[in-house]
C-alpha cells in the first residue's frame, strides 16, 4: 500500500489501541489510628440554598511550626562590611587608574621614540645627500643678469 492511500477523499481509517488496566496487589497496611483532637470542636451546621443543611465539625487550618527567629545584625557589622565592598572598589579603581596611567606614558614615550627616529633619518638624508655632491647648491651664473642688484634669469 502506498502512503499516499489515506489521503482518499471519504475515506477514514483509525487505528485503536486498547489498553486494560492492570489490577493492583493490596498491600497489607499498618491499622489507621484514629487521632483525638485536643478539645472536641464545637458542631457547626450549614444550611445549603436547596434547604438541605450540612452538619460537621469546623477544622481550624494547620499553622506551621514558628521560624526561630534570626539574631538581629550588628550596625557595627553592617558598616565593616560596607566599608570593605567601598574599600575593595576604590582599590580596584586606584589600580586601573595607574595602570592607564602607566599605559599612557609608554605610549608617549613611543610616540617621542619614532619621532626621533623619523626626525633623525630625514637629518641624516640631508647631511649625506649633501656631502655626496660637493659643496651646496650649484647655481648657473653665466645666463644670469644683474641690473642695478637685481637677479634676472
Amino acid at each position: 500500500m502506498h502512503e499516499h492511500a489515506n489521503l482518499v477523499p471519504g475515506r477514514r481509517e483509525a487505528t485503536v489501541e486498547v489498553h486494560r488496566p492492570t489490577p493492583l496487589t493490596p498491600v497489607p497496611s499498618a491499622p489507621v489510628v484514629p487521632v483525638q483532637p485536643g478539645t472536641i470542636p464545637a458542631v457547626t451546621g450549614i444550611v445549603l440554598p436547596d434547604g438541605r443543611v450540612v452538619t460537621g465539625y469546623a477544622l481550624e487550618p494547620a499553622k506551621p511550626e514558628p521560624v526561630a527567629a534570626k539574631p538581629p545584625v550588628s550596625r557595627a557589622a553592617v558598616n565593616i562590611a560596607l566599608g570593605g565592598i567601598g574599600f575593595g572598589a576604590v582599590c580596584g579603581g586606584l589600580f586601573l587608574l595607574t595602570a592607564f596611567i602607566t599605559a599612557l606614558t609608554a605610549l608617549i614615550t613611543q610616540l617621542i621614540t619614532l619621532a626621533a627616529v623619523i626626525f633623525g633619518g630625514w637629518v641624516a638624508v640631508q647631511v649625506f645627500s649633501a656631502s655626496g655632491h660637493g659643496s651646496g647648491t650649484t647655481v648657473n651664473i653665466r645666463k644670469a643678469v644683474f641690473k642695478r642688484n637685481h637677479f634676472h634669469g
